[in-house]
């Protein structure tokens, strides 16, 4: 077990999300909250030591996390709300892991650019 130089957020979208997420698409059957928290996604980041590390994890990452999870919901940036950090806090409930292990010994580490995979079609 390998244990990496960083930590984890783990990603939980609120209610306020959810209510965007079924105004989008009118006449659709609406989303739950279970539904769109089934599958979390991981942001690793560097490593997280106490609160004043993890505030300033929040303060450095908020606009890049708030884009990424609204755009796997809608590419069209003018459906989304105005982004700021009152936004990303009623939108978004993060859940820190300060220490992080690889339990894959076989498969190293890979790492590709979304923007790299969005352009390629993945």
């Amino acid at each position: 077990m390998k244990m990496l130089n960083r930590s984890a957020m783990t990603v939980k979208l609120t209610q306020e999300f959810v209510d965007w997420i079924n105004n989008l698409e009118e006449g659709s059957e609406p989303l739950t909250l279970a539904d769109v928290n089934e599958e979390a996604t991981v942001y690793l980041v560097p490593e997280i030591e106490d609160e004043d590390q993890l505030k300033e994890m929040v303060e450095e990452y908020w606009l890049n996390i708030l884009e990424n999870e609204l755009k796997s919901w809608e590419e069209d940036e003018s459906f989304w709300p105005e982004l700021n950090v009152a936004q990303f806090e009623r939108f978004i409930e993060l859940s820190p892991a300060v220490m992080v292990f690889d339990l894959d010994y076989q498969n190293g580490l890979k790492s590709a650019s979304v923007d790299d995979l969005e352009d390629s079609g993945n």
